[in-house]
């Protein structure tokens, strides 16, 4: 861990300043307090100029304001757009990206039935399907959630709970957010995470590529190297 937060304006240089202050060397933030980095049992990708390491994230993650340009699309239809984003950063993984929901078209999400689940940093989180055509009259879910209705992040988007038919108009759990997080990981109470292997998600003007195997919602871009969880062989990373 380094010091001093400031949102990332430019891709960030190796090796990646994972900050714990806010911007004009205020205190420091307490959800990323004590994050270390972890020993690596891989070899990582070393990383060139404008790259960064997830081998030098932390665990538990750490979290990172981001102004960068960050879109969600399924399609031509537009899901999110915003440039106050956070990242979350753990090792081994590639970022995931929170959106505030101030930010996300609410007309085109609706609370999903995937069967709830926890993660063990963030805690309960609540997962949301994404319209991807025409949407129905009144089959969009209210923007506040109920207790109890979680889930979790890792949780495939196929994973859906009993009795929920779904629509071929819905992508199933594309979406997640966490309504009352732990509280290393408030700044993002509320945010939305959007998978990229079931929505378009963008960077800069950069398509994201999805973690391997279907199970993590890292977004990979140009400017992170890996090798990432979630490839062949790195069950135990």
């Amino acid at each position: 861990m380094t010091n001093q937060a400031q949102p990332d304006t430019s891709v960030p240089t190796h090796p990646t300043p994972i900050r714990t202050q806010q911007p004009g060397g205020r205190s420091p933030r307490r959800h990323n307090a004590g994050m270390t980095p972890r020993r690596s049992p891989v070899t990582p990708v070393a990383p060139g100029p404008g790259q960064e390491s997830v081998w030098d994230y932390p665990r538990p993650p750490a979290l990172q304001e981001s102004t960068r340009h960050v879109v969600v699309k399924c399609g031509d239809i537009l899901i999110a757009e915003t440039r106050s984003a956070w990242r979350v950063m753990e090792t081994s993984h590639p970022p995931t990206w929170y959106l505030p929901p101030t930010d996300v078209r609410h007309d085109r999400i609706r609370r999903s039935a995937v069967r709830s689940t926890m993660c063990e940093w963030k805690g309960a989180a609540t997962y949301w399907d994404v319209a991807a055509g025409d949407v129905a009259a009144g089959d969009l879910a209210a923007g506040d959630v109920a207790a109890g209705d979680v889930a979790a992040d890792g949780v495939a988007a196929t994973d859906v709970a009993p009795g929920h038919a779904g629509s071929a108009s819905w992508r199933e759990a594309a979406a997640w957010s966490y309504q009352t997080p732990t509280p290393r990981f408030v700044p993002i109470s509320g945010f939305l995470s959007f998978m990229p292997s079931a929505v378009e998600c963008y960077v800069d003007g950069e398509r994201v590529l999805p973690q391997a195997g279907g199970f993590y919602g890292g977004w990979i871009t140009s400017d992170v190297v890996g090798p990432f969880k979630g490839e062949p062989g790195s069950w135990g990373w």
